[in-house]
């Protein structure tokens, strides 16, 4: 009997079947194998054969579970099924989306001298708390650059960067960069990239595939789907050559005691040296750790995950231009919508759409914006995105709040601009939502703005 190639995962080429049987061999004691949907080991400790494996595994000489905190065979199988879906080496799991960026850029600027990151102007406001607060107090400093403009980035190299960070699509602003272009200042000097490819997904874009050397996701988001658990996952393309220039790298070059004496790029190879030293130093001594009933959540979520991908995008890309047309809406920033920046980027680059966050701008007073949002019904006011459900936030007073005026506006973002993350209701009532709603905007916005136009002429006189 011939089996079909597809009989084995790894015959398979389909995202549609990896997303659903991906990470299960091995992940697990064979006899749950029989269990299909992924067992949830709810266990903070397993326990050791004998007193050689144990001694084994916490020296870091042997493969195992030994605490939850650091590993989980439920969590396990999350990190191998995303990094498969991304072409990875292997992943890592942990307890949100801002957790993995953390650990991630940890890595990079915690040991030795260079701690310097390169990071587009256009990302999501939690991730510049990060940047410009906790690593700013170690000693982090970072430049922000336009990500469409990839002569800024090589002109923001120092001798002491250590990475460069940007989003696949931009958070708010569905921002797109040449990721192929960055990649390649970036290894031409010997700088790792880190993508958070949480907006794009694996399903409209790999950012291994244009040069990438790390992707992070904020699992919470589309990978899990339904906005009921937090989860992030770090994925290691493996391919960064940490001793080309090892004097950088002394966090993966040189032996250390924690590691039994030797130097992580030669404990792990064949292995990912980055992924160890996250899960060996970050997730476990500040427990950055994701419970495994968190990440049956996301791998359930997983197992739909191009379906709902493509139906986000598909009712946001017409969104986007229902809004284009509307004279309430000053500005939409979605490639889609003629005469974006984005157009010629998202035609060669995300042939199947760019997803369904974006962000548009009202054509009206400041202080119309409010009213605005709570006038929607089924567009919920909510900080998150990649739900079944719509969501809109208003950046300036949510996600971005702490960024200062100078900041927000280099990052696109005004007191007008509004995200949406469009979910999967039906299209044509999302649009009606919208268009009650702004035609009530036309109406008291105009009055609004003949009140403020007489005050300020009151003040002249």
């Amino acid at each position: 009997m011939t089996l079909s190639p597809s009989a084995d995962i790894n015959g398979s080429s389909s995202l549609a079947t990896r997303q659903i049987h991906a990470g299960r061999a091995g992940a697990a004691d064979a006899p749950t194998q029989a269990t299909l949907p992924v067992p949830i080991y709810q266990s903070s400790a397993f326990e050791f054969p004998d007193h050689a494996s144990a001694a084994a595994m916490f020296a870091q000489t042997q493969p195992g579970f030994t605490y939850s905190r650091t590993g989980n065979p439920t969590v396990a199988v999350l990190e191998t099924r995303v990094a498969d879906l991304e072409g990875g080496l292997a992943g890592l799991a942990l307890g949100s989306g801002q957790s993995a960026v953390a650990a991630a850029l940890l890595a990079l600027v915690s040991t030795g001298p260079g701690k310097h990151l390169v990071v587009s102007e256009k990302i999501y406001g939690g991730t510049v708390d990060l940047l410009g607060d906790t690593l700013a107090d170690l000693g982090v400093t970072v430049t922000y650059v336009d990500p469409a403009d990839s002569a800024q980035w090589a002109q923001a190299l120092t001798p002491q960067t250590r990475g460069f960070f940007l989003e696949s699509i931009g958070n708010p602003l569905s921002t797109l960069a040449d990721l192929d272009a960055i990649a390649q200042i970036a290894h031409d000097n010997g700088i790792p990239v880190v993508v958070d490819n949480t907006l794009a997904t694996p399903v409209l874009y790999r950012p291994f595939e244009h040069g990438a050397d790390i992707v992070v996701h904020s699992a919470t988001k589309f990978l899990g789907g339904h906005g009921t658990a937090l989860a992030g996952v770090i994925v290691d393309s493996g391919r960064f050559d940490w001793e080309r220039e090892s004097e950088r790298w002394p966090q993966f070059t040189q032996a250390r005691e924690r590691f039994g004496h030797v130097s992580l790029v030669d404990k792990c190879r064949g292995g990912s040296p980055f992924l160890h030293l996250c899960r060996a130093k970050f997730v476990h001594d500040l427990g950055l750790t994701l419970s495994p009933f968190n990440a049956s959540q996301i791998i359930q979520g997983l197992e739909t995950l191009d379906l709902r991908v493509r139906r986000h995008t598909d009712s946001a890309t017409q969104i986007a231009r229902f809004l284009a047309c509307h004279p309430a809406v000053r500005t939409v920033h979605h490639p889609a919508v003629e005469g974006s920046a984005n157009q010629e980027i998202a035609q060669r680059d995300y042939p199947q759409g760019t997803g369904s966050v974006f962000a548009f701008e009202l054509n009206c007073a400041r202080d119309c914006v409010p009213a605005f949002v709570d006038s929607l019904r089924l567009f919920k006011l909510v900080a998150n995105i990649g739900d079944v459900r719509s969501l809109i936030a208003h950046p300036a007073a949510m996600t971005h709040c702490r960024l200062n005026e100078e900041q927000r506006l280099a990052g696109g973002i005004t007191w007008e601009t509004l995200r949406l993350s469009v979910g999967l209701e039906s299209l044509d009532d999302l649009i009606a939502d919208l268009q009650s709603s702004l035609d009530e905007l036309l109406r008291t916005g105009d009055a609004a703005r003949i009140r403020q136009a007489q005050g300020a002429q009151e003040v002249s006189a």
